[in-house]
């Protein structure tokens, strides 16, 4: 009988360690889609700055006002005129979810997700100048476990409660000139 009752402690120690090894694969999985889903948001508006190279200047947004949850774009972008306008419009839709829905709430974007476009150098077209435009493109979410807080700055780090809980990605582009070419 005391065999008996060993094993069964045994079993359950060994079931408990097994729920909390599926809940530490599922907070992985989630952690691990949200960044995949910011890439490809990171990669949305790269292409869409890179397609509209002759006005790059008016995607700005700068860290303190950024696109996603919690700013004023509309939920319709149709009515905006082609251009930077509706792109910031689509992208901040995109990053509140809104290709993805589940009894009409957004569900198909990341925690919280915000995107950011900064300019880090002007484009001069003066002649012996000639220097491309430099921007830099920011997606930023809030995770669920701690780690170190990033670096990158796009809206308040409060929004996410605490700094160790943001996740940030980006990247740079380069918009040339063609008269520099």
């Amino acid at each position: 009988m005391l065999e008996v009752l060993v094993a069964i402690v045994i079993v359950v120690f060994g079931l408990l360690g097994l729920a909390g090894l599926q809940m530490k694969i599922q907070t992985a999985q989630m952690e691990s889609y949200q960044r995949a889903q910011a890439i490809v948001l990171l990669s949305d508006m790269v292409e869409r700055l890179n397609a509209n190279r002759t006005s790059a200047a008016s995607y700005v947004t700068g860290t303190a006002s950024p696109l996603g949850v919690g700013d004023t774009q509309p939920t319709t972008c149709s009515s905006l005129a082609l251009g930077s306008a509706r792109d910031k419009c689509g992208w901040s839709n995109a990053l509140k979810g809104a290709a993805e829905q589940n009894a009409s709430l957004n569900t198909g974007a990341m925690l919280g997700a915000r995107g950011c476009i900064e300019q880090l150098q002007a484009a001069n077209p003066a002649v012996g100048l000639c220097t491309p435009g430099v921007y830099r493109v920011t997606v930023v979410w809030q995770g669920l476990n701690d780690t170190v807080a990033p670096a990158l700055i796009c809206g308040p780090a409060s929004f996410y409660g605490r700094a160790t809980l943001q996740r940030a990605v980006s990247t740079t582009v380069t918009v040339g000139l063609p008269q520099c070419i």
